[in-house]
């Protein structure tokens, strides 16, 4: 890449909205470019590789603050300071998934759970109403009454 881009093309050859370039520059995640004389912004080849690996990160579900640091490190520091953070970063984004793992695997057998008494169990009228989402003792045991 010889020539600068715009903010189109780069959101164009990057797959991120124009808007969100100019919100990542607004919180510092992604360094302003230089601008020409009219005000356009004007990204190099740097630009375009900072925000694939933002682009990227954010994929991961990296969080914002986590990327704010890691630029800032990126542009006042060795590349090699770089590594430790971002491997943190990723090692709590993980612990986090697999968090989000367990409840969701937990949240399937109830639901799955409830379908089934749904499905199965037979349909009473009473005054107490319908209790079949309703979730009993430790066991869990759903009751469709």
């Amino acid at each position: 890449m010889t020539q600068a881009l715009t903010i189109g093309q780069l959101a164009q050859a990057t797959g991120v909205a124009a808007r969100t370039i100019r919100y990542y520059e607004q919180v510092g995640v992604l360094p302003s470019p230089r601008r020409t004389a009219a005000g356009y912004r004007q990204y190099d080849r740097l630009g375009l590789h900072r925000l694939r690996f933002i682009a990227r990160a954010r994929s991961l579900g990296l969080p914002l603050r986590d990327l704010k640091t890691l630029s800032l490190i990126l542009d006042g520091s060795p590349r090699p300071a770089v590594r430790p953070r971002l491997l943190a970063a990723v090692r709590a984004q993980l612990a986090a998934v697999r968090r989000q793992t367990v409840e969701l695997q937990a949240r399937q057998r109830q639901l799955e759970q409830v379908l089934h008494r749904l499905r199965t169990s037979p349909r009473e009228r009473g005054a107490g109403g319908c209790r079949c989402l309703e979730v009993e003792g430790a066991g869990r045991d759903l009751a469709c009454r």
